[in-house]
């Protein structure tokens, strides 16, 4: 059976638990692009990221969005919406159906 994560700053994340996901706060990881690669490696079909965060580790995360899983999705944190996560669900529509339909959404 798969499993969901979320990563990022525990303010962010900590509700996700009581929705049964697995957190991983970024204060209790050494280095999060390793445990996002550890993530991967397991039954873990979403992982849920902080913008903040997936923009310090977007190399690793580039590793993983040409395969079907994990599918590695950017939310916004407690500090704010930067944009990043729409632009990377477009992006991912984009490559999935070959044009933009999310554009004027």
């Amino acid at each position: 059976m798969y499993k969901i994560a979320a990563m990022g700053d525990r303010d962010s994340i900590y509700g996700f638990a009581s929705l049964g996901m697995h957190i991983f706060p970024e204060d209790r990881m050494e280095n999060p692009a390793t445990t996002l690669h550890h993530l991967a490696e397991q039954d873990f079909a979403v992982i849920f990221i902080t913008e903040s965060l997936a923009s310090r580790i977007q190399e690793d995360i580039d590793r993983y969005k040409d395969r079907p899983l994990p599918v590695i999705v950017p939310i916004p944190g407690v500090s704010g919406n930067t944009g990043a996560g729409m632009r990377a669900i477009a992006q991912a529509v984009e490559r999935a159906v070959g044009s933009d339909i999310l554009k004027d959404a």
